[in-house]
């Protein structure tokens, strides 16, 4: 697929980025830089079983990009690299992580002719009463909920006004969940958690509604495995033609407690769910439906069908959880 070129990614022992070197290796590719933030969070666990030929401190990575550097000849950049908490308050600091970072990355990109594909995020729709679909002319009418998802749409508008969109692919993820997360505490996805929550108290917690037309729990996503979400960043870098604004997502929008029941149905339990107050914080910036349009990412010839919520629920919670393994750690187990 990439005629052994040398990959860069960044966020490279994060959620996805490192689900992206599992999916590389698996190809057989394994000249792969990977940039990260190692910290006390445990990410570098998800590196462990995994092939890659260099790392680079995210710190330092910009120095040798701006310096001319070509990194050993990279040819593609996945730069999932960002600082993901949508519970972030400090909008200078991802606006510099998240905007800054990303552009000044790009711009090297462009001008060396590497591919550059970065994963942007379906949160920038914000309450979604403007669509959510992945026109790039219509970027200026999205209204963001909060300042992970206004660092993300920046970049976004930045690379639309400035025609980086036209040699850049910007993924917008929907809700991605799957091994490699446990790092992100409480940003992780429902299903370890409630796995968690089941094991100390029999039940699942979810939020209550507050808007008339949505009963507690039944607000709804657009739930990705993070398998599914790498074959598509992989589907988008590979199609040279497939440039501009994409969605990932499934095009179907599940209930909370449809992701409940999964979970109790993988451990053979049955459901017990209770609807608990939502943080007054959380409450205005909340999304109450999401659910991707896909019409692009099909017409660049992407038509793997996805896995269903109930078998990436099991296949997660039995060949990762149950086990603490991450992604590359059992390859018998492994589709």
């Amino acid at each position: 697929m990439f005629n052994d070129s040398r990959i860069l990614v960044t966020g490279g022992a994060g959620f996805i980025g490192s689900a992206l070197v599992w999916a590389l290796n698996k190809r057989g590719y394994s000249d792969i830089v990977i940039s990260d933030r190692l910290a006390d969070n445990g990410s570098w666990r998800n590196l462990v079983p995994l092939q890659f030929s260099d790392y680079i401190d995210a710190d330092d990575l910009l120095g040798f990009v701006e310096r001319g550097s070509d990194l050993g000849g990279v040819q593609y950049v996945f730069h999932f690299g960002a600082c993901s908490s949508t519970t972030e308050t400090n909008a200078g600091f991802l606006l510099n992580n998240n905007f800054d970072f990303t552009r000044r990355l790009s711009l090297w990109a462009i001008e060396k002719g590497v591919r550059f594909v970065y994963a942007s995020s379906a949160s920038t729709y914000g309450d979604g009463s403007k669509g959510m679909d992945d026109l790039d002319h219509r970027l200026d009418r999205l209204r963001p909920l909060n300042p992970y998802a206004y660092s993300k749409h920046l970049f976004d508008v930045y690379a639309m006004r400035h025609a980086y969109l036209d040699r850049t692919v910007s993924i917008k993820y929907f809700n991605v969940f799957g091994p490699n997360e446990d790092h992100k505490g409480d940003m992780r996805s429902l299903v370890p958690k409630a796995l968690e929550e089941i094991e100390a108290t029999g039940r699942v917690s979810l939020f209550k509604s507050y808007r008339g037309e949505w009963g507690h729990g039944c607000q709804e996503r657009d739930f990705l495995y993070v398998k599914d979400a790498v074959e598509i960043a992989l589907h988008l870098a590979f199609s040279k033609d497939a440039n501009g604004l994409f969605n990932a997502g499934t095009r179907i929008a599940h209930t909370w407690i449809d992701l409940a029941n999964a979970v109790f149905s993988a451990i053979g339990r049955e459901s017990q769910i209770e609807f608990i107050e939502m943080p007054e914080g959380l409450r205005k910036h909340y999304q109450y439906r999401t659910r991707a349009e896909i019409g692009k990412l099909l017409k660049s010839g992407y038509h793997t069908e996805t896995i269903s919520l109930s078998d990436a629920v099991k296949d997660y919670v039995a060949n990762y959880l149950d086990k603490g393994l991450t992604l590359g750690s059992c390859p018998e187990n492994e589709r």
